[in-house]
């Protein structure tokens, strides 16, 4: 069935929706090569380790839509071109670069070059199996002078040795003897992307790397490069297994941007070639070269010695265990189940071994955002994260703490205290030169806080949180503590401040803000006193804890009496409203076709923000101030960001809309499938996929977290029949599964863990399974009257029936 685009697409712009990408529950299966949406197709087929990241480009290299390797945290800087700049003003960008290329294996067919533009392509295949972890690629092709062949390629990028990708390359000669020419190779500085004036598009660097070395011994290439400005070496090594007749020949040669390992042989018809490549990668900005290399080589011995096969079997058993903890089955919706599974299998992709590394906005499958990390991988991914992969936030949280020196100096360079994490980055350092989105948005600071107690509730760390958690507690608790004031009637304000509504800047008291500053200092206070000894350390005393109190005891939270909603920001409900019946369609979004300045003294609202404050403080509304704030706030939320639509889905399900919440959670999990943001072609959106996990278990299954508590209040809409999801908490394995008439809780392993299931609380064990009827709410449901959204701005119908889906499309 093909992807139903949930948005018109902009004129011109392709979208995955072709009938050949299957929908299976395991895998994502492309069946013809379709090359108007190469680009596209290259994301959703990247693999990654966190670590090294390999877009999903064909083997021979061409032709391709954006040729990318990467490696998480090497990049370049550049200096900013301000027209007029300003104290405080970010000096340098930081941009993601593309790295040695290993995965481009040419082949000549009778000197002539195997490339699907050319000759006649029988068959194309490509899969992505999700539980096997690796690429596969099946090809016929006959050559412009009628030689036959076929072409079976299988790549990863090995979840368990960090340094490591491999591919398994065959060939064989299907009705003609052949002769053929295989070249495996390393390639540093490939051609770069065109510029383009869209600000979600990474600015290119030409020819990033000088090279410092190479060489070359039987079947193994090495090549080392530095960077100019951020002064760091990167080296790449590769290695082979080849098995052919014995008439093949094999040469290799070295050149500072090429390592080429070339075998030639003639194929009988039937005869195959079988080539396994190892690459390894490593990078350092302080290690010197000659230790680089030990790595790399180190590295390589280990992948031969694991052999292909090792490989193979290390990456299955890995993303069985993770399968185990994280696994979401639906039941009536065949094309979100799919969603869902290549949602976790990449968001498990960015962090897996990301080791004190960031997790960047599209991971490591495209150069989009420049490869900078925002505040929605505290948010969004770690919020997974922690009930799937808890280690992985552990080391998520352990790079912002590396990177408190930066986000020290930058708190002190805007006269405050503590630290100011930066909105976007790569190496710590703010990189938005556009200061009312990036510098005023000290919400991230709050987000990392948020993360902190997140984990430390999902897994009692208490060893993480006397160190890491302690000190990343303190230091944001103190910027609030700086940045905010107490007004004449005692009320704790912050002011000139941007909330994540990006279309929203320099506001008073920005709900989303002070909520969770509030709660970061909270947690502060009481981190405090339960590591007195390591708060001493830090300089903190009792009088410091107490202003951090008293603080949170009297944050403001704007409440507009005359409309009965919370303001999202100070006076923010005064505004105009933007005039959405005169805005086309092709209008959006209205970031590249308006004025900042026209949209921030307008009432609209780029991606949710007030709604995101009550999903994650839930604690602070009513259940009535939630059904109003949620309506009023719908009609004003355009979703020109990838981040909304998993918010307005889980808090579309608490108000009792439970038919738009299932519209928004498709749109979260189809974003990249879909295309709907119209730039999957420069990588994967990691918050929204990590949203369909969101909207899933937090929405219909209604899951929060209080404390050291779990809180579930499933309800399926209309179309899916049964949802069951798995998830990791306090070193226990719980199994929830809900159907339209009643819900399982199974314990599989550890303690005995209690729980609430609406309002009942009880305890689960693994003795015995806990089994609750559901009541149905239908009547509420259908008295609620559903909210609109802007002109032209409505999520896509979800249609209950999946044979009315395919007819409808």
């Amino acid at each position: 069935m093909p992807y139903c685009a949930l948005r018109l697409p902009h004129p011109g712009n392709l979208v995955i929706q072709q009938p050949f990408f299957a929908t299976e529950p395991w895998c994502l299966r492309e069946t013809r090569l379709d090359l108007d949406i190469l680009a596209q197709s290259e994301s959703v087929f990247a693999l990654s380790n966190g670590h090294i990241g390999w877009r999903g480009n064909l083997d021979e290299g061409e032709p391709h839509g954006l040729s990318g390797s990467y490696l998480n945290g090497v990049h370049e800087l550049r200096p900013f071109p301000y027209a007029e700049a300003g104290y405080g003003y970010p000096e340098q960008d930081q941009v993601m670069i593309n790295v040695t290329d290993g995965k481009v294996i040419r082949l000549l067919v009778d000197d002539e070059p195997f490339d699907v533009r050319y000759g006649e392509l029988h068959s194309h295949e490509r899969c992505l199996d999700f539980r096997a972890g690796v690429l596969d690629r099946r090809v016929e092709w006959t050559s412009p002078s009628g030689r036959r062949i076929r072409v079976d390629s299988r790549r990863l990028v090995s979840l368990v040795q960090r340094s490591v990708a491999a591919i398994c390359y065959e060939v064989e000669a299907v009705d003609h003897q052949v002769r053929l020419v295989i070249q495996s190779e390393l390639v540093a500085n490939e051609p770069s992307m065109p510029a383009s004036s869209d600000p979600r598009v990474s600015f290119a660097i030409d020819d990033p790397l000088r090279a410092q070395f190479h060489a070359n011994e039987g079947l193994r290439c090495e090549l080392l490069h530095s960077t100019t400005f951020s002064e760091q070496l990167m080296a790449a090594a590769m290695d082979h297994v080849i098995e052919g007749p014995e008439s093949m020949k094999v040469h290799s040669e070295s050149f500072d941007d090429l390592g080429r390992v070339t075998v030639t042989v003639t194929l009988e018809p039937g005869e195959r070639l079988r080539l396994v490549k190892y690459v390894t990668y490593g990078w350092s900005a302080e290690r010197s070269s000659e230790a680089l290399r030990d790595q790399v080589d180190g590295a390589l011995v280990a992948a031969l010695d694991t052999g292909w096969d090792g490989l193979c079997s290390q990456q299955l058993e890995f993303l069985d265990d993770f399968w185990g903890r994280a696994d979401v089955e639906i039941e009536g919706d065949d094309e979100i189940q799919q969603a869902v599974r290549f949602s976790l299998f990449h968001v498990l992709a960015a962090a897996a071994r990301s080791e004190r590394r960031a997790i960047p906005a599209k991971g490591l499958t495209g150069s989009g955002y420049g490869g900078h990390a925002f505040w929605d991988s505290e948010t969004f991914v770690l919020s997974v994260l922690s009930y799937t992969m808890p280690e992985a936030v552990a080391n998520a949280l352990r790079w912002r703490h590396d990177t408190l020196p930066a986000a020290t100096k930058r708190a002190q360079s805007l006269g405050l205290e503590g630290a100011a994490f930066p909105w976007r980055t790569i190496n710590g350092a703010e990189c938005s030169a556009y200061w009312p989105a990036g510098t005023a948005a000290f919400h991230v600071g709050a987000d990392v806080a948020d993360a902190v107690i997140r984990y430390l509730h999902t897994t009692g760390d208490q060893k993480f949180e006397a160190s890491v958690g302690l000190e990343l507690l303190t230091a944001t608790a103190r910027l609030w503590s700086s940045l905010g004031h107490f007004d004449p009637e005692g009320g704790f304000r912050i002011d000139g401040v941007t909330g994540p509504d990006e279309y929203s800047a320099i506001a008073d008291n920005n709900v989303y803000t002070n909520l969770m500053a509030q709660r970061n200092l909270l947690a502060a206070c009481d981190a405090a006193e339960r590591h007195r000894d390591g708060a001493l350390a830090l300089g903190v005393d009792r009088a410091e804890i107490a202003r951090w109190h008293r603080a949170a005891q009297a944050m403001i939270v704007p409440f507009d009496l005359a409309l009965g909603v919370h303001s999202q920001s100070e006076r923010f409900t005064d505004h105009e409203i933007w005039d959405f019946a005169a805005t086309t369609p092709e209008a959006y979004p209205l970031l590249l076709h308006f004025p900042y300045f026209d949209l921030y003294r307008k009432q609209v609202v780029k991606q949710a923000d007030l709604v995101l404050a009550m999903f994650l403080r839930g604690d602070a509304f009513t259940p009535e101030q939630k059904r109003k704030n949620f309506e009023y706030y719908e009609r004003l939320t355009v979703r020109d960001s990838s981040l909304s639509a998993c918010c307005q889905s889980v808090m579309a399900a608490e108000v009792g809309h439970l038919a738009l919440a299932y519209d928004y959670l498709a749109e979260a999990a189809l974003m990249d499938l879909g295309d709907l943001e119209h730039n999957t072609r420069d990588g994967l959106h990691m918050a929204s996929l990590a949203g369909a996990w969101i909207g899933l278990v937090a929405g219909l299954g209604g899951m929060r977290e209080r404390g050291s508590t779990l809180k579930f209040a499933p309800q399926l809409p209309e179309g899916i029949t049964r949802l069951a999801f798995n998830i990791e908490f306090r070193g226990r394995r719980l199994r929830v599964e809900a159907t339209t008439s009643a819900t399982n809780y199974v314990l599989s392993q550890g303690e005995d863990l209690e729980i609430v299931h609406f309002d009942h609380s009880f305890t689960v064990s693994t003795k015995q399974e806990s089994t609750f009827k559901s009541t149905s709410d239908h009547s509420r449901r259908t008295a609620l009257t559903a909210p609109s959204q802007p002109q032209g701005r409505e999520p896509a119908k979800r249609l209950a029936d999946p044979a009315r889906r395919e007819e409808k499309q």
